[in-house]
């Protein structure tokens, strides 16, 4: 366990570089590793500078240290006043509530929204919008049925296909195979939309060769400690297990973790965030395929998004940047 604690450590200030992948169709697409020009989209013409919370889950994660780090790239290139706020934990989702409260009576001017949750969100993204102030939504998106039935409107969607990016990291472990396997699935947060779709790309991976049964799927909700506990249980209940794929890259240090400790080898591991803490791992062979998934250009386009819209413009409804698979071949 000292060298899964030490991992989280490191975690904490572990950054990674975005970088291009396969164009996603039937959206507005950023270039992936291209910060957009700012010409258009500076602060405002009448010379107030605009405050824009980002509001995201944690900063345990380095996805979320690497989002915070594209927007403050727009916040010194745009000319806003950027205010970062977090929850504890992943699923700090009343938290998430308690700041978007507070940033309603800070008046604010835009929030980008990173939610814990993909309804619970809701009522209170409802109440900035009604005191005049734009949302944005990355990342993890809200729920539909729920903003349409309480009205919340006109919220831009940046993020990345999740069931594209998560098919293509479980199938490159899962395509060789020509013999009978079993795979399990460490989900993330249950309620969430990007975890979701996460499981539903590998369980297409996983379905489209005939030779592989998915014998396992629960959630270690996002975090090292929890998927290092959940493989011990799964691996005990299901010790012929040879494919897992985990829905983030911190997720699947708990369970290489776990692997490592108890000397169970010929396991192949598929992962989703391309992590810098990642790529040893990659290039040593213990994990064997992550997803780059741009969140420092999330969070840059959404402050311009956030620009925008406080200009009056109309915005598309989703922009998905491109994902990048990231193999033992091509890790930084």
């Amino acid at each position: 366990m000292k060298k899964l604690i030490a991992i989280g450590y490191c975690l904490f200030v572990v950054l990674f570089i975005a970088a291009c992948g396969t164009p996603a169709a039937g959206t507005s697409l950023l270039a992936p590793g291209n910060v957009p020009p700012t010409a258009q989209t500076g602060g405002s013409t009448s010379g107030k500078k605009y405050n824009i919370a980002l509001v995201m889950k944690t900063l345990t994660n380095p996805f979320f240290v690497e989002m915070e780090k594209g927007a403050r790239q727009a916040e010194q290139e745009l000319g806003i006043n950027l205010i970062v706020k977090t929850g504890a934990q992943e699923t700090s989702v009343e938290q998430q509530i308690t700041i978007i409260q507070d940033l309603i009576q800070q008046k604010v001017d835009a929030i980008l929204i990173a939610p814990a949750d993909s309804v619970q969100l809701i009522p209170v993204l409802k109440q900035a919008q009604n005191a005049g102030i734009v949302i944005v939504n990355l990342d993890n998106r809200l729920d539909q049925q729920g903003m349409d039935k309480v009205g919340l409107l006109n919220v831009p969607y940046i993020s990345v296909d999740n069931v594209q990016g998560a098919y293509l990291s479980a199938k490159f472990i899962s395509q060789p195979l020509t013999s009978p396997t079993q795979a399990m699935i460490i989900e993330g947060i249950q309620t969430a939309t990007n975890a979701q779709d996460r499981k539903t790309g590998a369980m297409k991976a996983f379905g489209e060769n005939s030779n592989i049964q998915v014998v396992a799927s629960e959630t270690a909700n996002w975090k090292i400690d929890e998927a290092h506990t959940l493989a011990g249980k799964l691996f005990k209940e299901h010790p012929d297990v040879k494919l897992v794929f985990c829905a983030n890259d911190m997720m699947a240090f708990g369970v290489i973790q776990y692997l490592t400790e108890s000397g169970i080898k010929d396991v192949k591991v598929a992962a989703y965030d391309a992590l810098a803490e990642s790529m040893p791992m990659l290039k040593d062979g213990t994990l064997q395929a992550t997803i780059d998934q741009q969140a420092a250009v999330q969070a840059y386009t959404g402050v311009q998004f956030a620009l925008r819209a406080l200009k009056g413009e109309k915005l598309p409804p989703v922009t998905l940047l491109d994902v990048r698979l990231v193999t033992k071949n091509n890790a930084n």
